[in-house]
């Protein structure tokens, strides 16, 4: 569904008696129900509707508010510092999970904002350019201002092609934005480029905030705790469905191998403005024989998309999921080896997971281990290869 529907906020709602769902065993522990609803949670990270159009190609900023309101410490040790680490691994993640999408990093401050990163597919290079600026514990200060930061992100992704998915992850601390404008002229852009805005605010719900993020099909969650804080950002991991109104085409890559270079050894392309050193090893663009020290990477030359086979089959395990595996219930006293791990589950004290296509017992944790991070199954692998 195109169309965000609006849900009731806690108190609109009906009375909701939420200590229902945990429930007593025969010793009157608790401790089984609650691991049963945080097991639950993780698992919905799992499920991946197939069938559904998703944007393999992301090109996405990330805006972090600067102000003074990211010096209050609700979140241990400051709001700063508690983003800043949980930003390194949603980093990570993201490369990992979207190996040939890129991503940018705004910071807004002082009612102004600053691209401290362009676009690019180097993890290395966000994490260090986030480090020197949002990683200094004097570097918050002002006030936050969001159609600034809104403004630098739209002037870099109106000229992208239109198979892409582009997306602005806003991270707020404030409760109010400093804009030189009016905010609607904005969000008019964002919907005319295809452009999805959402945001994970650290104190509450602003209702600017909430339309913004409405308006351009993306998500607005508060959060709890660092926590909850995690979590939503590892839901946005993963790509978004494309909206209908979006082209599909076809994408030119290349696919060069590492060679070393005979002397006169030179630098690499994506370090030369940098003053980088000579090496003899590197990524040779098959069309115009730029050097690249890693990959993938936009060629610098001729703009051709330079990525590994494994690249584009880790980014294509989005589009067909693993079937969901088969929770069964065992006799008490019977035993089950976990193809996973190679460890005996404990019945009936631990979940035993089948599947259905290689006939191989799982525990909880390689479940969603396979399903939220392997993305094969190690039995159904396994069974490929015997046929071979």
């Amino acid at each position: 569904m195109d169309e965000t529907e609006v849900k009731e906020y806690r108190w609109e709602g009906g009375y909701e008696k939420t200590w229902e769902e945990v429930k007593e065993d025969e010793g009157g522990n608790v401790e089984w129900s609650v691991k049963e609803i945080i097991e639950k949670s993780k698992r919905l990270l799992a499920t991946r509707q197939p069938n559904v159009r998703l944007g393999m190609m992301r090109h996405l900023f990330v805006i972090v508010d600067s102000s003074n309101s990211m010096v209050e410490k609700d979140l241990k040790p400051t709001r700063q510092l508690c983003t800043y680490k949980l930003l390194q691994d949603f980093i990570q993640d993201y490369f990992d999970q979207n190996p040939i999408s890129q991503l940018g990093l705004i910071t807004t401050r002082n009612s102004s904002a600053e691209r401290i990163s362009e676009l690019s597919g180097n993890r290395k290079y966000h994490l260090e350019e986030l480090k020197k600026t949002f990683g200094d514990f004097n570097y918050c200060n002002g006030l936050m201002s969001v159609q600034n930061s809104l403004e630098i992100a739209l002037s870099v992704m109106k000229m992208l092609p239109s198979h892409t998915s582009k997306e602005i992850l806003i991270i707020g601390s404030s409760l109010s934005s400093c804009d030189p404008g009016e905010i609607n002229t904005s969000i008019e852009m964002l919907k005319t480029h295809n452009i999805r805005v959402s945001m994970i605010h650290l104190a509450a719900e602003v209702r600017m905030f909430r339309h913004l993020c409405n308006e351009t099909k993306g998500k607005h969650n508060v959060i709890v705790d660092d926590v909850h804080f995690k979590h939503i950002l590892w839901s946005l991991v993963e790509p978004v469905p494309l909206p209908n109104s979006v082209d599909a085409s076809c994408v030119k890559m290349g696919f060069p191998q590492e060679l070393e270079q005979k002397p006169p050894f030179t630098t690499c392309s994506c370090h030369l403005a940098e003053g980088g050193k000579l090496n003899a090893k590197g990524f040779f663009c098959p069309q115009c024989n730029s050097k690249y020290c890693e990959l993938p990477v936009e060629c610098k030359c001729c703009g051709l998309i330079l990525v590994s086979s494994l690249h584009l089959a880790r980014s294509l395990h989005h589009l067909v999921p693993i079937k969901p595996f088969i929770k069964i219930e065992l006799e008490e006293g019977s035993s089950a080896y976990c193809y996973g791990c190679r460890k005996r589950i404990k019945v009936p004290a631990e979940n035993v997971y089948f599947c259905e296509s290689c006939k191989k017992h799982y525990c909880d944790g390689c479940d969603i281990y396979v399903h939220n991070t392997l993305h094969v199954c190690p039995g159904c692998a396994v069974k490929r290869d015997e046929k071979r």
